[in-house]
């Protein structure tokens, strides 16, 4: 069992790197047209965390403060390329695509409970309404919700369960979605020309990029390192709002405000922001899978289960509605991981897409982040008087 926190992170850059080489060396094979490298990435980490190779307590130093240095670095160095008049007129869609995502998330709660409600333990509805929070919004909410329902500690434990098996293979399945996305978007006859313009200016970027230089890294990496010191000092100074304006909100919303900023200005000019932001996002990726432990899913079924078919609900309604107003695969997967996945996940995905969506992962999650715990709140009532 690895207890050594540099060796954690080099474990899974290690892992990181083989899997990009490995996908680079395939590109060709039909296997990495549905699993991209990045799903590997986040498969392998959660299989070592799995067969136990990292003792969490002894490397959670070191979790915390890599990610947490390179997430608002990430976002800030992404966001150097992205025009904000653009994401302005995504307004009206972001709104309606997260609406579609929390009215399909409480739905799937509702009718799950209904089902299986003879074979939880009591006071499950507690437990279901904090988790209803933390899938609407996140972790803070969850929490607040567990006073606020007065949830058991034992029922609480099946919760927090869920909140990581379950949500660990969402993020994984979401990642994996992204390569069906112009094959979804033509099923849903969505109008992607905003989309396909950004991607299409994204590999303009990536061709001027091959007269990357050594400077270059180094003005990124120190500009992103900078701002990533000086977020974090500032968020963790700033008061705490209620649930939801936390010190790690406060950091991604000032580093992602700064990297808009910097996006209008000649840095924006500056070669090499794909790569660098890549190589955190795979670092990040590979983190976060670290902490998906599954060697506890056959404990408690009922409750894991439960937590699939609420996605699965999750899931046919979003398609179902998807389909009805014609939404694209970005906004819906980008708007279901900012509900279920929160401020630190929902900002990776749209990377993933394109780097002109992150103030949409941001933003979205900020929502959630606001109205969490009442739809927690809310659902927690609705199952508690069925």
């Amino acid at each position: 069992m690895i207890t050594d926190g540099f060796m954690y992170i080099a474990v899974l850059v290690a892992l990181a790197a083989v899997m990009v080489g490995v996908e680079n060396k395939f590109s060709s094979n039909r296997f990495f047209k549905f699993i991209p490298g990045i799903v590997l990435i986040y498969i392998g980490a959660a299989f070592l965390q799995t067969i136990g190779l990292f003792d969490n307590d002894a490397t959670e130093t070191a979790y915390t403060s890599v990610k947490g240095a390179l997430l608002p670095a990430m976002l800030m160095i992404m966001l150097l390329k992205c025009d904000i008049r653009s994401i302005i007129k995504l307004g009206p869609r972001m709104i309606g695509g997260y609406l579609v995502a929390v009215v399909s998330i409480m739905l799937g709660f509702v009718i799950v409970y209904a089902i299986f409600k003879h074979f939880y333990v009591a006071d499950t509805w507690r437990a279901f309404g904090a988790l209803a929070g933390s899938w609407t919004g996140g972790s803070a909410n969850m929490v607040a919700l567990q006073d606020i329902l007065k949830v058991p500690e034992n029922i609480f434990g099946y919760a927090l369960m869920m909140d990581t098996i379950n949500y660990g293979v969402w993020v994984m399945f979401m990642f994996w979605l992204v390569p069906f996305a112009g094959a979804f978007n033509r099923w849903t006859k969505a109008d992607t020309s905003f989309i396909d313009n950004e991607l299409e200016e994204d590999a303009a970027v990536e061709e001027n990029d091959q007269g990357l230089q050594f400077k270059h890294i180094m003005y990124l990496l120190g500009t992103g390192l900078l701002v990533s010191a000086l977020a974090t000092f500032a968020g963790d100074h700033l008061p705490e709002l209620g649930d939801v304006f936390s010190a790690t909100t406060w950091t991604i919303l000032i580093a992602s405000v700064i990297g808009l900023i910097l996006g209008q200005t000649p840095v924006s000019r500056i070669p090499g922001a794909l790569d660098v932001s890549n190589v955190m996002l795979y670092i990040i990726v590979a983190l976060i899978a670290s902490q998906s432990d599954f060697s506890q899913i056959a404990q408690a079924p009922i409750y894991l289960v439960s937590g699939f078919l609420i996605m699965l609900f999750h899931l046919v309604i979003m398609l179902l509605l998807g389909k009805l107003f014609k939404y694209d695969l970005f906004t819906l997967g980008i708007a279901s991981l900012a509900n279920i996945g929160g401020m630190a996940s929902a900002p990776m995905l749209a990377a993933a897409y394109s780097r002109t969506l992150i103030p949409v992962g941001v933003i979205m999650a900020l929502i959630g982040s606001f109205l969490g715990t009442y739809f927690g709140m809310l659902v927690g009532k609705i199952l508690g008087i069925m």
